[in-house]
């Protein structure tokens, strides 16, 4: 048997990998929540979309930017430079009744990377999000998002949302069946 000594600086690495691991986490979860929050129905229960609205601002640091970019989104979204212009953005989204109405709007998150450099991070994903709409026409969107994530009062908040443009695809009618009104699931 060989003798096992830790030193001090075996320590600090230790707790700089936990470190890392415990940012990836709460990293993942803010960016799976913020999707969450954005699906249509919503899974979790609020009163309105000004509710919603204010748990997905929640996730963000004050002067946090929210942007489309590319050819395509540059023009749709644009960009939205701290919290009071994101909300805008995000109500001019749910604030009014759309003609037709979104009935199903789910986010799929794949090909995670996620960076920690101390109290800042980046993440990269692919999303990828089937739309309903009560005409009965339905589209498929993907997008890569690369967004930043910053500590702030020892709690990891989305500094930056930029989502890009991969494909938008009409999808035939009736090709889903049994969606939802409302969600039961946090209920």
């Amino acid at each position: 048997m060989s003798d096992v000594s830790t030193t001090n600086n075996d320590i600090l690495e230790l707790k700089r990998r936990l470190n890392v691991l415990e940012a990836e986490a709460d990293i993942r979860r803010i960016q799976a929540r913020y999707m969450f929050l954005c699906d249509t129905p919503c899974p979790e229960p609020v009163a309105s979309d000004d509710e919603r609205i204010e748990k997905i601002l929640e996730l963000y640091s004050e002067d946090a930017i929210w942007e489309g970019v590319g050819e395509y989104y540059k023009g749709q979204f644009g960009q939205a430079v701290g919290k009071a212009a994101i909300r805008k953005h995000f109500q001019a989204f749910w604030g009014q009744k759309k003609d037709p109405e979104l009935l199903l709007n789910v986010h799929y998150l794949t090909s995670e990377q996620i960076h920690v450099n101390g109290d800042e991070a980046d993440g990269q994903w692919v999303h990828c999000q089937p739309w309903i709409f009560g005409d009965g026409s339905s589209l498929l969107r993907s997008s890569r998002l690369n967004n930043l994530f910053r500590k702030v009062d020892g709690v990891w908040k989305i500094s930056r949302t930029r989502t890009e443009n991969v494909f938008v695809a009409p999808l035939t009618k009736g090709w889903a069946n049994n969606v939802p009104t409302y969600s039961e699931l946090m209920r």
